[in-house]
C-alpha cells in the first residue's frame, strides 16, 4: 500500500507573503518558449534557458547535454514540459544532485529549479521526501510536473523560471536560487567515499610508542596512508 502525499500549508497567510511574482524595481526574468518561434537560433535559447534553469550555469557541461531530447524538441515530437522532464530524470542530474544530497535537499532544489520558487515550509519537504522514499523520483517529478502550480505558470512550451529572481540567506545577503551550492555539508561525506574524521582535540606530531591511538584518532588515518604509500 502506498503512502499518500503529507497535506502541507503556506506559513503564512497569502496576504503578508512577498510575492514570487512582479516586485518593483526588481528585474524580471526573460520567458522562453516554443511558441511563434521563428528561427533555429531562437531553438537554441529555449535548450538553453533549459539546462541553465535544471542543472544551473555550475554544471552545464559538455557531459550532461542530451542530444536525444534535443532533437525530439526540434522536431516537435515532445514538449519544453518532456525537455524539462527528460533532464530532471537523466542520470547526468541524479549523479550531481541525487546521489550526494539526502532526499530533503533534493526535493528543495527539485521545487526551486522546476517550479521557480523557495520551499514553503519544512513540512512541503518532509510530505515530498515521503514521496521519493515510496513511490521513487520519477513519481515525484511527474506530482511537480503535473501539478496546477506548473500548468498555471508555464504550460507546456514555456521554459520554467524563477518566479522571485533573488532569495535571502542568512549572513550572505542575496543570492539566485540557482546559485546555491547542490551539495550537502560533510554529514555527507560517506556517501562520497570520503574519510570523516571524529578527532576535536589537537594533532600532535610526537606521540610515545606505548602510547596507542584509540578510536576517532587521526593518527589511526594518518597510518594508514602511510601504509598504503608503502605498497
Amino acid at each position: 500500500m502506498s503512502i499518500p502525499i503529507l497535506k502541507y500549508s503556506l506559513s503564512t497567510q497569502n496576504h503578508r507573503v512577498n510575492s514570487f511574482e512582479y516586485l518593483a524595481g526588481e528585474e524580471q526574468p526573460k520567458v522562453y518558449s516554443t511558441d511563434n518561434l521563428l528561427s533555429s537560433s531562437e531553438m537554441d535559447e529555449v535548450i538553453w534557458a533549459a539546462y541553465r534553469q535544471i542543472f544551473s550555469e555550475h554544471q552545464i557541461l559538455s557531459s550532461t547535454r542530451q542530444p536525444f531530447l534535443e532533437s525530439q524538441l526540434r522536431f516537435n515530437q515532445i514538449k519544453v514540459k518532456d525537455f524539462i522532464k527528460g533532464l530532471l530524470l537523466s542520470a547526468d542530474f541524479r549523479n550531481l544532485n541525487y546521489y550526494v544530497n539526502n532526499n530533503y535537499r533534493f526535493v528543495e532544489m527539485c521545487i526551486q529549479r522546476a517550479l521557480g520558487r523557495d520551499v514553503y515550509n519544512e513540512r512541503e519537504k518532509l510530505a515530498f521526501s515521503v514521496i521519493i522514499g515510496s513511490k521513487g523520483i520519477e513519481s515525484f517529478i511527474d506530482l511537480l510536473l503535473n501539478s496546477d502550480e506548473y500548468s498555471e505558470n508555464f504550460g507546456d512550451t514555456i521554459v520554467p523560471y524563477q518566479r522571485r529572481r533573488i532569495i535571502v540567506q542568512r549572513n550572505k545577503g542575496e543570492i539566485p536560487f540557482n546559485l546555491k551550492t547542490p551539495r550537502l555539508d560533510y554529514s555527507f561525506l560517506p556517501k562520497q567515499f570520503m574519510p570523516q574524521l571524529s578527532w576535536s582535540g589537537p594533532i600532535r606530531s610526537f606521540r610515545p610508542q606505548e602510547q596507542k591511538p584509540k578510536a576517532g584518532d587521526p593518527a589511526l588515518f594518518l597510518s594508514m596512508l602511510n601504509d598504503i604509500s608503502f605498497i
